[in-house]
């Protein structure tokens, strides 16, 4: 890091799942936003405070608007955030208004189109589910035995069926199947009650952060393994703790769409060098 080195960022949220978002070229050349230096300011008393960081890097396809990088609050890398996705697409569209309210975008978990719609609400296709074969399966989490059903939506998901979220073993079970061994790059975890063939209520246990207010690809999760279970339809409004989104999905081998807010809540800026080196 530079002596003094200052960006600016916005601090957005879809649901209440918080972003870091900021651009690349903020950064000085030789720069490096290491592990501990995002560890430190996604703590949210000591730094910013985040779900994730967003770092927004120049198109690598001609055709899209921007490209985007994810870091978890542990300051891994990840490949997607469908949350974070429509932050992203909100913030270019309020950049740029001239792109038009379709947009492409590129990820490391692949293209994303989103939509900006009137009301204000963004769209994000979040690509077609990949389901793990076999869907269900079981896993011996702190000597019993778990089923669950495992997914991808450019992010590795498992999902298990709860008869009531509020009472939900989150924290109890989230932490190990995150980190069991049957998962070597680890997994986002779900915890889906049923409500109605519309209707489901979720908490997710995210990977490299923890429980979190909302995970767009973890609703997307939800509700495409319960289309795929016949248990529910092809609109589902999911019910987060941070507030509801909504997963249009018509079946396998189609394309899985979010819908949700993306709400900027306020633009800052940091020294980074303050931050480097803070957390061991």
């Amino acid at each position: 890091m530079l002596p003094g080195m200052r960006i600016e960022f916005l601090k957005m949220h879809g649901l209440g799942n918080d972003f870091l978002v900021f651009d690349a070229a903020a950064l000085a050349a030789d720069a490096h936003l290491d592990e501990r230096t995002l560890r430190a300011l996604a703590d949210r008393h000591t730094g910013v405070g985040f779900d994730q960081a967003l770092m927004l890097e120049s198109p690598r396809d001609a055709a899209a608007c921007v490209f985007y990088r994810v870091f978890n609050s542990d300051g891994i890398e990840v490949e997607q955030c469908g949350n974070g996705a429509r932050c992203v697409a909100a913030l270019m569209y309020a950049r740029a208004p001239e792109l038009g309210r379709d947009l492409l975008m590129g990820s490391r978990g692949g293209a994303v189109r989103a939509r900006v719609r009137d009301d204000g609400l963004v769209s994000v296709d979040m690509g077609i589910p990949a389901f793990a074969e076999p869907l269900r399966f079981s896993l011996d989490v702190a000597g019993q035995e778990v089923a669950m059903c495992g997914l991808s939506l450019g992010n590795p998901h498992v999902v298990l069926q709860v008869p009531e979220i509020d009472s939900a073993p989150v924290a109890q079970l989230g932490p190990d199947i995150e980190r069991h061994p049957h998962f070597p790059n680890r997994t986002n975890v779900g915890f889906m009650q049923i409500v109605s063939r519309t209707h489901i209520r979720l908490r997710v246990f995210e990977r490299g952060a923890g429980e979190t207010l909302a995970c767009g690809t973890g609703a997307c999760a939800a509700a495409a393994l319960g289309r795929r279970q016949g248990a529910l339809d092809g609109q589902v409004r999911v019910d987060l703790p941070g507030g509801s989104a909504l997963v249009s999905w018509e079946g396998p081998g189609q394309h899985i769409w979010l819908t949700g807010p993306a709400t900027t809540v306020f633009i800052g800026s940091i020294d980074l060098t303050r931050f480097t080196g803070a957390i061991q």
